[in-house]
């Protein structure tokens, strides 16, 4: 099972996931970090290596992070170049993490899991109205996560 580390500015990290295990339930090896605002960013990479500390070695880590260019993003891009397979999305949406949650014990190798992850992310993202197009818009949402 893909090791993930979800994390952001404010409690982006930690909101994400309480919302998503509310949709499916606990998760094991994943951890967040949360960047406050009164953290530095050394105190984020601290973090974020006690976070890969705690996870099981040899799984492979994924990083989820909100803002490409963020604090949080940067401190994941840097760790994660010293990691051999790993791999950081930014962007992280919460119809992204709960598919990929589900998907965790089918694939084994990063790269794959996160271009589906990414995939997964752009899913998510629609306007109602364009994908409305006449049809009776709550039987095609009805079955939900």
């Amino acid at each position: 099972m893909i090791n993930l580390i979800i994390t952001g500015h404010g409690r982006f990290a930690s909101g994400l996931f309480n919302a998503v295990e509310q949709v499916i339930g606990p998760q094991p090896q994943v951890v967040t970090v949360d960047f406050m605002p009164e953290m530095s960013t050394q105190q984020l990479d601290e973090q974020l290596k006690r976070a890969l500390d705690s996870l099981p070695a040899g799984s492979g880590i994924l990083f989820f992070t909100d803002l490409i260019g963020g604090s949080p993003f940067r401190s994941s891009v840097l760790l994660s170049q010293a990691l051999p397979d790993s791999d950081v999305i930014a962007g992280t949406n919460l119809q992204m993490l709960a598919e990929m949650m589900m998907e965790r014990d089918e694939i084994d190798d990063v790269k794959t899991f996160a271009t589906q992850a990414l995939a997964c992310g752009k899913q998510g993202i629609l306007n109602f109205r364009s994908a409305d197009q006449g049809k009776p818009a709550v039987e095609e949402f009805s079955d939900g996560i």
